[in-house]
């Protein structure tokens, strides 16, 4: 059995919010602050990645 890579998503706030996208099957919603100077931040539960679209290209 495989297990499918996180995913990523290109968004234009820095501060986003993940509830793992598969409504009852997902996780508790989170809010996430992506840092200015990094550009990315990570989902606790399900390690999608959101890079702010400033940053695109250079994560």
């Amino acid at each position: 059995m495989t297990t499918d890579a996180p995913e990523t998503k290109i968004v234009d706030s820095y501060r986003v919010a993940c509830d793992g996208g598969e409504g009852a099957l997902g996780h508790p919603r989170v809010w996430l602050q992506i840092p200015e100077d990094r550009g990315w931040a990570e989902c606790g539960y399900c390690d999608a990645k959101f890079i702010h679209r400033d940053f695109e290209g250079r994560v």
